[in-house]
């Protein structure tokens, strides 16, 4: 059985015909890292508030390890929940010095095992020797390591974190998802992560839980949703994608669209009408005698790469394609180029 079960739930605020979630059914494995991933307003907070306490769910159950947290109108309260929450803006008293702003959740705990405890954790996440100093004296980073320390102290079932890099620059975000994932790992603890950035997704999750208008649009380790996204939205949302709509061919390896034909992955087991593609920019390589030929409408230059916008066949009806080029080719606005696209980054989306 699954360590953190949600199974249909659905929550309604006051004066709203929507569902701000809508049927929601999720389960978590002990130890797993989770991430809710979309665009504002699709639910994703709110699934993080209502498996904390702090919302109730108008219709559904959650339960953790064997205990079941809400049902039919019955909720345990937030604090008996054993889960630890991270918020955004980290939340640490300013007047408390470090060592007690992680001290501050063990209320019931003896003064040595306070005192035991948060040498633990503190050491958990390198910050040893600042126990004596106040948030204002510490970095963005440090601040949430801080705030990651007293949610670990109590020895949560569960971490849940609330767009935890939103507050960081990007040199600093980066070195960060790869130190609180390193944290949570060595606590051998589950958690649940909301955000709505992908890279931050992709870095830190064994799943990736894909939401959007309340509905869960796909569940998939970063790999598999990036290469296999299961609808339009997804595709478009994790990433930059080219979609094309076309037929199937007799074959049903090949899909004929208005670009010409394009190579899926493998062959399909059963013949299907209408169907969409998705081909990833990366996954388009340019070469002198590329299949696909088109003239170049613009160049992005990314530092990484260069992004480069295709109108290809001269279509001026036919949404230009957009594929990425190594920093070393010398490509032009006006110049006409060719390209393949490797079958591994096209897949077939609803």
């Amino acid at each position: 059985m699954s360590f953190i079960q949600l199974n249909g739930i659905t929550k309604f605020f006051t004066r709203t015909l929507k569902p701000a979630v809508d049927n929601l059914s999720l389960h978590i494995e002990k130890g797993e890292i989770i991430t809710l991933l979309g665009p504002s307003g699709c639910g994703k907070t709110t699934t993080l508030r209502m498996l904390a306490g702090f919302e109730q769910p108008s219709t559904g159950t959650i339960q953790v390890g064997d205990e079941v947290v809400f049902k039919d109108g019955r909720s345990l309260p937030p604090e008996k929940r054993g889960i630890g929450m991270v918020f955004q803006d980290y939340a640490l008293f300013p007047h408390l010095t470090i060592e007690k702003n992680v001290m501050f959740g063990l209320n019931k705990w003896s003064t040595k095992q306070k005192k035991e405890r948060v040498r633990e954790v503190l050491e958990l996440v390198g910050l040893s020797e600042f126990n004596k100093r106040y948030p204002s004296e510490l970095s963005g980073g440090q601040q949430q390591r801080v705030a990651l320390a007293r949610a670990l102290a109590p020895r949560p079932h569960v971490i849940l974190m609330d767009e935890p890099f939103s507050n960081l620059d990007a040199g600093l975000r980066e070195k960060m998802r790869y130190e609180v994932t390193a944290i949570l790992r060595k606590a051998d603890t589950t958690a649940i992560i909301v955000t709505h950035d992908q890279k931050d997704a992709f870095a830190v999750s064994d799943r990736v839980v894909v939401m959007n208008e309340g509905i869960i649009q796909q569940i998939a380790s970063p790999k598999e949703m990036y290469r296999c996204p299961k609808n339009c939205f997804v595709a478009q949302f994790v990433g930059k994608t080219n979609l094309l709509s076309g037929t199937l061919c007799p074959d049903l390896k090949h899909v004929e669209t208005n670009i010409g034909r394009v190579c899926l992955p493998s062959a399909l087991t059963e013949s299907m009408d209408n169907v969409m593609v998705s081909i990833r920019p990366e996954g388009c390589r340019l070469s002198e005698k590329g299949r696909y030929v088109g003239t170049v409408e613009r160049v992005t230059y990314t530092g990484e790469y260069q992004e480069v916008t295709v109108r290809l066949n001269g279509d001026l009806t036919v949404e230009p394609m957009v594929i990425y080029a190594s920093i070393e080719q010398d490509v032009e606005v006006g110049s006409v180029i060719s390209f393949d696209i490797t079958p591994e980054l096209v897949a077939l989306v609803d």
